[in-house]
Parts: C-alpha cells; structure tokens; sequence
C-alpha cells in the first residue's frame, strides 16, 4: 500500500508537482491483506505525526495532516469513486497546508482502492468545505 506526503518547494522533481510549488510523493508500507489497504494507507498517513515517523531515507517528506487529530471512521468503493468517512479536527499550518492535506487524503485514498476519484468526508462534511471551515 502507498501512503503520500510532499517535498516541500521541490517543483515536481521528485513527485506530481502541485499546491506552493511542493511535490507529492508516495511511500510505500507493508501490504495490507484484500480489503483492508484503504483504512491501512488512511490510517498510515493520520499516524504519521510529521517527519519523524518516517523512515529515515524519506525524513525530508512533510506531512501535512500531523498537526490534525483525524481518526478513519470508514471507507467504500463503488468500482470508481472512493469514499472516505473521517472523524476529529483539521488543523492546517497555513495556506499552503490547505491543498497539502486535500492532495495527500485523495491519493493516498485513489491509490489504495485503485480508484478514479475519491470523496473525502470530515465529520460528514466534504473535504473542501471541511477546509473551508477549519481554516
């Protein structure tokens, strides 16, 4: 399974590039058995608290999610959409932080259910508007 984190200011040397010229890259953890990678890769990256909880050749990835207190409540997959149900408070470390958090859940949710797209929920609101009010 492949939880993702940013290089920050890297421009997409390493990674996607996105947000404040970051880049979002993809670890990769122990494989979850059949039907249990989306709550392992979710539940990995809430976890994570920052750099230190990485191995030490990624120590330079930042996660933007260390400073939030997000517990994975549940998840469903429908053959292309992945649905995501999180519970707790986001707490973003600035503006930046805001398309870190939205581009770390939604691969990381995308890549463990081999999905198209993925919905995330934050105390039943949509991610989006979960940022816009915590914000």
């Amino acid at each position: 399974m492949i939880s993702y984190y940013v290089l920050l200011d890297d421009g997409g040397k390493n990674g996607v590039r996105f947000g404040c010229n970051d880049s979002l890259v993809g670890i990769a953890h122990e494989t979850a058995a059949e039907g249990e990678a989306l709550p392992a890769a979710v539940g990995a990256l809430l976890r994570s608290p920052g750099r230190a909880a990485l191995p030490e050749q990624d120590r330079e990835l930042y996660n933007a999610l260390a400073a939030s207190r997000l517990k994975f409540l549940s998840g469903s997959f429908d053959g292309t959409t992945v649905t995501v149900y999180l519970a707790g408070t986001l707490r973003p470390g600035g503006a930046c932080d805001l398309p870190r958090l939205e581009a770390q859940l939604t691969q990381t949710a995308v890549a463990a259910a081999g999905a198209i797209r993925a919905e995330i929920y934050v105390n039943g609101r949509s991610l989006a508007d979960a940022l816009a009010l915590d914000h």
